[in-house]
Formats: C-alpha cells, sequence, structure tokens
C-alpha cells in the first residue's frame, strides 16, 4: 500500500452520527443509504451516499447534493458537526 492509495480508500462511516445536541441524527447504512431524522421528523433526509477517502458526497432523494468530510473521528457535514454515536452510548 502506497501513501497515495491511503488517500482514496474510504474510511468506514457506517452507524449512527448525532450533533452534540442530539436533535439531528443521521444514519449510514452499509449499503450506501442514508436516513436523517431531524428532531421528531423521522426520515427527513433519505438517500445515497458515496465515501472516498474521507470524503462522502450525499444524494437526496429529491436530487439535492450536499458534502462531509470525516477528520479526527468528527463528520463535518455541510454546516453540521456529527459525531459518531458508540453502542450503549
Amino acid at each position: 500500500m502506497t501513501a497515495d492509495s491511503t488517500e482514496t480508500e474510504p474510511i468506514d462511516v457506517t452507524g449512527m452520527w448525532v450533533t452534540a445536541d442530539g436533535h439531528i441524527r443521521q444514519e449510514l447504512r452499509a449499503d450506501g443509504r442514508y436516513d436523517e431524522a431531524r428532531g421528531r421528523r423521522a426520515h427527513a433526509y433519505t438517500g445515497r451516499y458515496a465515501v472516498t477517502g474521507s470524503h462522502i458526497d450525499y444524494v437526496d432523494d429529491t436530487g439535492f447534493t450536499a458534502t462531509g468530510d470525516v477528520r479526527d473521528g468528527v463528520l463535518h457535514h455541510e454546516h453540521l458537526v456529527l459525531y459518531r454515536e458508540r453502542p450503549g452510548g
């Protein structure tokens, strides 16, 4: 493995990501789909995502696009900051 190959190999982002206040919860599923809840509104946004290195490209089911990056274990998704939810935590 070269230094260049690690730049494009996707990191594992599957699981639940949540804002510090718990208002926004984004599930990134292993099948390349995501499901985002906002407050009491379940399934507020759904669509697909693709990972390149630590970068995420989102395409909402309505066609809206967004991006995100994982830096130091934190997901920066447009203006949101989400943390990986740990089981039992």
